[in-house]
């Protein structure tokens, strides 16, 4: 169990297994017996700090089971790789698949943790004589490690930034492929899209306006749900966290904004089932 799930003031969000996977999902588990929604995605899907996550919000206004297989920092890795998330997603009704940055899935330049995305493990000949001047094994995780990269060499780290760019579009191309029934592709940020996407600090971070469109064909639906003034405003109230995560929950979107998400989908899907 993580220790998310058990900090003090925090969340308990009761980990938990489906099938043959490997990876912890939010539970308490949910049965796949009967018609279900899957939501695939990263830490706005999983609902880190947030009692009542849009699936869960979901699944109240249309009274169909709502299976949250978010993880935390998940990349789309995560799902490209699961044999039974992909016998998941082909017998859901339907499955939504939250955007998620190219930055933590493995590519060229970088490999990633299969499970943990966010968790760098190695860099590649290619990156390591771009970057000759870095000691890659100071580095944990991607994030810390594309801050330096960029705050090194704003040129060279273009070449990183289309490198992760072309990364996605095959993984997410591949992962919509096998995908056999009904998919919503789901974009839930604090900004809409961009037609350059170099802001790391941006959520998704690298996910241009264009990468978003080129997978619409691939999908039944595109919902795009942008953070309004209000939730903007809310900020961290209503969120449920330890002191020591303070600065973190400042980063992710509140309840007010899974509430705009959830009704957004709802709408769709209400069509769909």
């Amino acid at each position: 169990m993580s220790f998310d799930a058990l900090s003090p003031g925090g969340l308990d969000y009761l980990p938990c297994r489906y099938g043959s996977s490997k990876i912890l999902f939010r539970g308490p588990r949910r049965p796949l017996d009967s018609p279900y929604i899957a939501f695939f995605g990263g830490t706005t899907t999983y609902g880190k700090y947030i009692a009542t996550p849009f699936p869960d919000l979901v699944e109240g206004a249309l009274g169909t089971t709502c299976i949250n297989f978010g993880c935390v920092n998940g990349g789309i890795d995560l799902y490209a790789a699961d044999p039974y998330l992909r016998e998941v997603a082909n017998s859901a009704s339907v499955t939504v698949i939250q955007v998620t940055s190219p930055r933590n899935i493995s590519n060229r330049f970088y490999q990633v943790h299969p499970r943990r995305n966010d968790r760098f493990v190695e860099a590649s000949a290619l990156l390591r004589a771009i970057y000759r001047e870095v000691d890659f094994a100071e580095f944990n995780f991607t994030n810390h490690m594309l801050q330096r990269l960029q705050l090194i060499s704003p040129e060279r780290f273009l070449a990183v930034v289309e490198e992760l760019q072309a990364a996605w579009r095959a993984r997410m191309r591949l992962t919509l492929s096998q995908m056999s029934g009904k998919t919503i592709l789901l974009w839930a940020s604090g900004a809409p899209p961009q037609d350059t996407a170099l802001d790391i600090d941006h959520d998704p971070a690298f996910v241009t306006r264009a990468m978003v469109d080129d997978l619409r064909p691939m999908v039944t639906e595109v919902v795009e749900v942008v953070a309004s003034p209000d939730a903007k405003a809310a900020g961290t109230e209503g969120m449920v966290f330890a002191d020591m995560d303070a600065a973190a929950a400042k980063t992710m979107l509140g309840p007010q904004m899974h509430r705009e998400v959830a009704d957004a989908l709802a709408k769709t899907l209400d069509q769909m089932i």
